[in-house]
């Protein structure tokens, strides 16, 4: 990886809202790759073209954060601490060490990492991100009095390690309905509900992640959401790497009616 690669690209919120993506990048070190085996060299755990799917969103005055390294390298969307989000359920680590199919990502005779590396990974990959997010909306609550995150996610429809059958289509997380205001968290649902052609669910299998639990502070003026979208619903997932637009316009008008739900909403 070139030094001067930057770990996220940032086009700065217009409006209260800023989209993070932190897992769709797919940069990965030189010196990782090589420790790597080579079904985990593809990536293939990489939230494949979220960044594509919110890209109208800017023209409305939406902030895009997102980041350019893979998932493997650490997880944005992890606590530092290395505490489970879901206590009891099998999760990915900060570092992650197997894959989604529970598939060793690490070639045999390569190490993993120790807590030192693990430690230099946060300071380098993590840290940064997560001052740019908080940066970005410390300046837009300064702005506007409150600020909105949506952290966009998407994963295969179909995970035996983490979840049984099929995953819902669109899965909104509001850990439990403490990161945002009821009426927020209402009305993004609702438009989910009346998306024609696409199951949803509200706080079931995620919650929202180590962003949204961690961000989402609606007392301090910051409302956070979390969306995992199922892969099926915009790609074909034994193609990952091909961006078909014509397969993804149902779900971007999904997500376009969404955002411009959340730029409209005020809080009480």
């Amino acid at each position: 990886m070139p030094a001067d690669t930057p770990l996220f690209t940032l086009v700065p919120a217009r409006t209260p809202l800023l989209i993070s993506v932190p897992h769709a990048g797919t940069g990965l070190p030189d010196d990782l790759r090589r420790r790597f085996s080579p079904s985990a060299r593809a990536l293939p755990d990489t939230d494949w073209h979220v960044e594509k799917l919110y890209g109208f969103a800017t023209a409305l005055g939406a902030g895009l954060l997102v980041a350019t390294q893979s998932r493997y390298v650490v997880d944005l969307n992890r606590d530092p601490s290395g505490q489970s989000l879901y206590p009891g359920a099998d999760t990915t680590e900060i570092c992650p060490t197997r894959s989604f199919d529970n598939a060793p990502i690490y070639d045999e005779g390569a190490a993993p990492p120790d807590q030192t590396e693990i430690a230099e990974r946060v300071a380098q990959y993590w840290q940064p991100y997560h001052a740019r997010l908080a940066g970005e909306l410390a300046a837009i609550r300064q702005r506007h009095g409150f600020a909105i995150l949506l952290d966009g996610h998407s994963i295969p429809s179909e995970v035996p390690r983490f979840f049984p059958g099929r995953l819902p289509d669109l899965n909104l997380g509001t850990n439990n309905g403490r990161s945002c205001a009821p009426g927020l968290a209402g009305q993004a649902e609702a438009v989910l509900a009346a998306a024609q052609g696409f199951s949803h669910v509200h706080n079931g299998r995620f919650i929202g992640g180590y962003i949204t639990r961690h961000y989402g502070r609606p007392a301090d003026g910051v409302h956070a959401l979390q969306l995992e979208i199922g892969q099926r619903c915009y790609m074909d997932e034994t193609r990952p790497e091909a961006w078909d637009a014509q397969h993804a316009a149902p779900l971007i008008a999904v997500l376009r009616r969404l955002v411009e739900t959340l730029l409209r909403w005020q809080p009480a």
